[in-house]
């Protein structure tokens, strides 16, 4: 006869795996060890692990197989943006949750584009994290009410008068580069940060320049600080 006490840790285990496993990727332990904590505390998730930069995301998610990633934007190594989209290449059916500080009209679109199945600020109250998980847990996007209106409305209600900013026209390389100006960055600084040549980060600019209607790469610049302060 089993005993009282075999037959509850059996059906701890059980329950142990029915939980939902969730990786965190931040480069700040405050956050990461804070999201930990709150995911272990829910009955259906259980957090499997972490990373504070892309190249260390990369290689512990595909060791640790979880079931869903919670992503910030801002990587010491690599730009959010572009660690999603590499992690959707290896793993294209893995769900992936951006929770940043950036302002979501800016890049709620393009993270959804890039692959990810919801945005959430830093700025939410906490609790909607887990409901963010799970909804994308359930295959389904999950997005601010403020954003989910806008989303619908551009789709129901169609408007070609109203003013849409030149910055979300922007290729998202190009945003990249316009973010990295904003930081008060120059080309050789970019191309090191980005990997690339100097020459192609000029060419950037050039796109820029032409795409936001500015006439020389100074009032690039204080265009770009000026979105940056903004955000």
């Amino acid at each position: 006869m089993q005993s009282s006490s075999g037959a509850e840790n059996i059906a701890q285990k059980a329950q142990e795996r029915r939980k939902r496993r969730v990786f965190i990727v931040d480069d700040h332990a405050v956050v990461r060890n804070g999201l930990a904590e709150l995911i272990n505390q829910t009955p259906d998730l259980v957090f499997c692990g972490d990373a504070a930069s892309a190249q260390e995301a990369i290689e512990k998610i595909q060791a640790a197989q979880p079931e869903a990633v919670i992503l910030d934007l801002v990587l010491g190594d690599m730009n959010g943006l572009e660690l999603l989209k590499k992690l959707k290449d290896l793993m294209p059916e893995l769900p992936i949750l951006v929770l940043s500080m950036h302002d979501e009209a800016y890049y709620a679109e393009r993270c959804l584009r890039a692959g990810a199945m919801g945005y959430i600020m830093k700025k939410e109250a906490i609790e909607q994290v887990e409901d963010a998980v799970r909804t994308v847990l359930e295959g389904k996007v999950y997005l601010s009410k403020a954003m989910s209106e806008r989303f619908l409305l551009a789709v129901t209600r169609p408007d070609p008068s109203r003013a849409v900013s030149p910055v979300l026209r922007l290729t998202d390389r190009e945003f990249e580069v316009l973010e990295c100006i904003g930081q008060g960055m120059r080309p050789k600084e970019i191309a090191r940060k980005l990997r690339l040549s100097v020459k192609t980060i000029e060419t950037y600019q050039a796109k820029l320049k032409e795409k936001l209607n500015l006439e020389d790469n100074s009032k690039l610049f204080q265009y770009a600080l000026h979105w940056a302060e903004r955000q």
